[in-house]
C-alpha cells in the first residue's frame, strides 16, 4: 500500500511529514493526530511537532540519537520512528473532541475601521458582515507570524476581501482581520496589512502563562459580538 505522506529532511535536525497538498479539515486532522501520537509517544531525541497546514515539522536532538543501529543516517533512524507512529494512528479511530474556543468581540467603530469597507466591497450591510463572520466555527491551521497568531481558514466566500494594498504601520493586539478567505487575530501590536473588522479583549500572547499562547493548532474558534462595554469589562478583567 502506498503511503499518503512523505518525509523532507529540515537541516540535520528536523523532518518534514507532507501530507496531502489540498488545504482541507479532513487533512489537517492527519497532521494533528500525529502530532498529538509524538506528544504521547515520543522517539529517542524528540523535541516538538510544529504543525502547519498540510504538513507537520518534527524537530529532533541530532546528538541524543547518536548513531542509531542499523541505519545508515539520522534521518533514515527518525523517519522509520515515524512511520511505526503513523501504522499506529492509522489503526486508532479519531476521538478528537470538537473543542472550540469563544472569542468575544466588539465589531466596528475604532476597533473595526475596515468593517465598513469589507461589506461595501462585498455589496452587503456592516450588520450582515458581523452575522457572517460570528455564524461558525473556524478551524485553526496553524499558529505563526507573530506569537500566538492563529490562521483560520474556512471563512464564507460572501465576506473574503484581499490584503490592504498599503499595510498599517502598526495594528492593536487583540485586531480580528480578514485576508483572503483568511481570519485571524493579532496577538501583539504589530504592523499588517489585513483587513481589521472587529477586536477582542482577550490576551493571546501571555508570556508569564504556562503555555503562553491562548490558541493551538487544531483547536475551533467561534466569533462572539459584543459591545464596547463588555469590550471594556473583560479587559480589565485582565483575561
Amino acid at each position: 500500500m502506498s503511503k499518503s505522506y512523505s518525509f523532507f529532511p529540515l537541516g540535520d535536525s528536523a523532518v518534514l511529514i507532507q501530507f496531502e497538498d489540498i488545504v482541507s479539515e479532513k487533512v489537517h486532522r492527519l497532521v494533528t493526530a500525529m502530532a498529538r501520537r509524538l506528544e504521547k509517544n515520543p522517539f529517542q531525541g524528540w523535541i516538538e511537532c510544529i504543525p502547519s497546514y498540510t504538513s507537520l515539522a518534527v524537530y529532533y536532538d541530532y546528538d541524543k540519537i547518536g548513531k542509531p543501529d542499523g541505519f545508515d543516517t539520522v534521518f533514515a533512524y527518525v523517519c522509520s520512528m515515524l512511520d511505526e507512529r503513523m501504522e499506529e494512528e492509522a489503526g486508532e479511530k479519531d476521538i478528537t473532541k470538537y473543542e472550540v474556543v469563544d472569542i468575544p468581540v466588539c465589531y466596528g467603530g475604532d476597533y473595526g475601521p475596515d468593517l465598513d469597507e469589507v461589506a461595501q466591497k462585498n455589496r452587503l450591510s456592516p450588520m450582515d458582515v458581523i452575522r457572517i463572520h460570528s455564524g461558525q466555527d473556524y478551524l485553526i491551521y496553524a499558529i505563526g507570524f507573530a506569537p500566538g497568531f492563529p490562521y483560520v481558514g474556512g471563512i464564507p466566500e460572501q465576506i473574503a476581501t484581499p490584503r490592504k494594498q498599503t499595510p498599517r504601520l502598526l495594528i492593536p493586539a487583540g485586531s480580528v482581520g480578514i485576508a483572503g478567505t483568511q481570519t485571524g487575530i493579532y496577538p501583539i501590536e504589530t504592523p499588517g496589512g489585513w483587513q481589521i473588522i472587529g477586536r477582542t479583549p482577550l490576551a493571546l500572547f501571555r508570556p508569564e502563562a504556562e503555555p503562553p499562547t491562548l490558541l493551538k493548532s487544531g483547536q475551533y474558534i467561534r466569533f462572539r459580538p459584543i459591545q464596547a462595554e463588555e469590550y471594556e469589562q473583560i479587559r480589565e478583567v485582565g483575561l
